[in-house]
């Protein structure tokens, strides 16, 4: 007769048995609320995502008329996911590295629209001096750390960030950002691994916007719930309104919370939308027309910080005048970038070696 096995116990008892309780047998970070601002705060966050979205398509005129070159990846649409969480953070402490779509959390994190546009435009008052263009900005002065062309590597370099603030103990955090079909990358796992290994302070954020270069995440991802990426490394996950500023900001602010409770990184899955293409050469023809103007109708974070801002009691005519400031500001930063001068021949040699040889 075959020896009986012993029965599988079910969640419950096991849930029942572990002493932390439930969901994976571990700690984890309370259930986020919605940020609750002050109207002040309110304003801001909607300025500064008017900001990125006039920038964004000031951007994609400059690059129709051939003033940017190379590829160029727009923010519109996302504008939620890097006002709400970088709102959270303290510029000059807290540090941030992205992917290659970066102009949004550069904006979001008080850097000149001016050096911006002129780095986009390659000229020589660029925040990298031209050499960058649209996907390699960096500031340290900000601790913004780019802006990377290859999938997936700003997490890494984020974990190494994060070492740098633990090794430091300068108490800052790193925000490492990368989207849906960077989340499939080997990197990113090894990276989980050593930062749950060494509890480092570092949020990592999928910027789930559903189509990666042009493949439905739900086609490409046999886990397309990315906020549990992280379980088997224990890291726990969150999954948020990425349209939603005050859900983002909420969500961040638990995430906060737990990483510098000195409890190592979490994982955060902004389900966000971008309305154009992946870059301005793709013609975005696998997803209909119909479906993108459904989520401008429903869920654009602009009109939906709009009627936040309606309870409020803010009018029409103070929005107006948002608007009409960041036009000027947008159209002012596209004039000093096409006034500026290109970058000296000199600089081709310069920042490619640390010293001399």
């Amino acid at each position: 007769m075959a020896k009986p096995t012993t029965p599988r116990p079910t969640r419950a008892e096991a849930e029942a048995k572990s002493p932390v309780g439930a969901d994976h047998n571990r700690p984890r970070p309370d259930t986020p609320t919605d940020y609750k601002p002050s109207k002040e705060e309110l304003l801001e966050f909607y300025r500064q995502m008017v900001l990125i979205r006039r920038f964004e398509e000031k951007a994609g005129q400059l690059y129709g008329l051939g003033l940017i070159g190379g590829f160029c990846h727009l923010y519109i649409g996302q504008e939620a996911v890097a006002v709400g969480i970088q709102s959270a953070l303290v510029p000059g402490k807290d540090s941030v590295i992205t992917g290659y779509r970066d102009h949004g959390h550069m904006l979001a994190y008080g850097i000149d629209p001016n050096v911006i546009m002129a780095e986009l435009t390659g000229r020589g008052a660029g925040i990298s001096r031209g050499k960058g263009g649209s996907m390699h900005m960096f500031s340290v002065e900000h601790k913004f750390f780019g802006g990377h062309g290859i999938v997936g590597a700003q997490v890494s370099l984020g974990a190494g960030l994060g070492f740098a603030h633990k090794y430091n103990g300068d108490g800052g955090v790193c925000v490492a950002y990368f989207g849906d079909g960077a989340a499939n990358q080997g990197q990113v796992y090894e990276s989980f691994n050593m930062a749950e290994l060494w509890k480092l302070p570092i949020i990592f954020v999928i910027e789930n916007n559903q189509y990666a270069m042009g493949t439905s995440v739900n086609r490409s991802s046999a886990e397309d719930q990315l906020y549990r990426r992280g379980e088997s490394f224990r890291i726990p996950g969150i999954q948020v309104n990425g349209m939603d500023v005050l859900a983002v900001r909420g969500a961040t602010e638990e995430a906060l919370k737990w990483v510098q409770g000195g409890n190592g990184p979490i994982l955060l899955e902004m389900k966000t939308y971008r309305y154009r293409g992946h870059s301005m050469s793709d013609p975005a023809k696998y997803r209909s027309r119909e479906e993108v103007q459904a989520m401008r109708d429903k869920s654009d974070p602009i009109e939906g910080a709009k009627a936040y801002l309606t309870e409020h009691g803010v009018g029409e005519d103070e929005l107006k005048k948002i608007d009409q400031d960041i036009r000027k500001i947008v159209s002012e930063a596209a004039d000093f970038a096409e006034s500026s001068p290109e970058p000296d021949m000199a600089e081709l040699y310069t920042d490619v070696l640390v010293e001399q040889y």
